[in-house]
């Protein structure tokens, strides 16, 4: 019993580790933890175990872009106040997160039950081909608008993209940073606007689903390797978080295009 509750954490550390390191990865973080979960014979870890880790990588990305959020936040409201020129620019990239959160918010309320049921290894494969197919499409582009620059219009394209992305396998930050770059972004406005996307969607996910958590009937008999894997998926989305933010610096996005193909034949092949 000792040894099949040592072999269960394990296991669980490996998917938080699985989560938290491709959750800021344009490579889809869901289906890349449901693949884990089957190869390790853990099945669908269901909502709950999703909330655990999806709080987990959030709090490495809040930590992250603490400085940003403060600033943000903070100038919004003087802006209303004060309609000072120099707090401006902060304001409209702040309403544009408002606005182009709300896609995946509806979305993800509305159509939370049907996604979840229709989600196959099949399903997770043709979707990163999808990702791939546009990661290789937008892959030379650079783009000159910075934050700045955002519009309405701009915020709810991107926002449309994140709201796709609900699809296992259609990977968030892929979703976001595509379709950012593709209305003109700089790279580093487009991983900042992907993220700071990220932070109000998957907020209101563990605001919903707090209810679900605490009436997990076995979460006391899972509580360390719950709390193993919080651990894993928090440090590991932190570190790959950073090992990203060079990778979109030097703007090779082009490398996970060859990962998805890679990984979708394999599901292909074997499932």
């Amino acid at each position: 019993m000792e040894n099949l509750d040592i072999m269960l954490i394990l296991k669980h550390i490996i998917i938080g580790l699985v989560q938290g390191f491709t959750e800021p990865i344009p490579v889809s973080s869901s289906g890349h933890v449901l693949i884990a979960s089957e190869i390790l014979g853990l099945g669908d870890q269901g909502f709950t175990f999703a909330i655990l880790t999806n709080t987990a990588s959030l709090l490495a990305i809040v930590y992250i872009y603490r400085e940003d959020i403060v600033r943000l936040i903070t100038n919004f409201f003087l802006y209303i106040k004060t309609h000072e020129r120099r707090y401006k620019a902060d304001f409209r990239f702040a309403l544009c997160i408002v606005i182009g959160s709300i896609p995946a918010g509806v979305l993800g309320v509305l159509l939370s039950d049907v996604i979840a049921d229709n989600i196959s290894m099949t399903t997770i494969a043709m979707m990163l081909f999808v990702t791939g197919i546009a990661l290789w499409l937008i892959r030379n582009m650079r783009g000159t608008k910075k934050d700045a620059d955002l519009s309405v219009k701009d915020a709810i394209i991107v926002g449309l993209g994140q709201a796709v992305a609900l699809t296992p396998g259609i990977s968030r930050s892929g979703a976001t940073i595509i379709s950012a770059i593709a209305v003109g972004m700089r790279q580093d406005t487009a991983l900042r606007f992907s993220f700071m996307l990220y932070i109000p969607v998957s907020l209101g996910g563990v605001v919903l689903g707090i209810t679900d958590f605490l009436d997990e009937p076995n979460k006391g008999a899972l509580a360390v390797p719950y709390a193993a894997t919080f651990i894993a998926t928090l440090f590991m989305t932190y570190f790959a978080m950073r090992w990203f933010m060079g990778i979109m610096k030097s703007g090779k996005l082009s490398y996970f295009t060859y990962y998805c193909f890679i990984v979708g034949i394999l599901l292909l092949i074997f499932y």
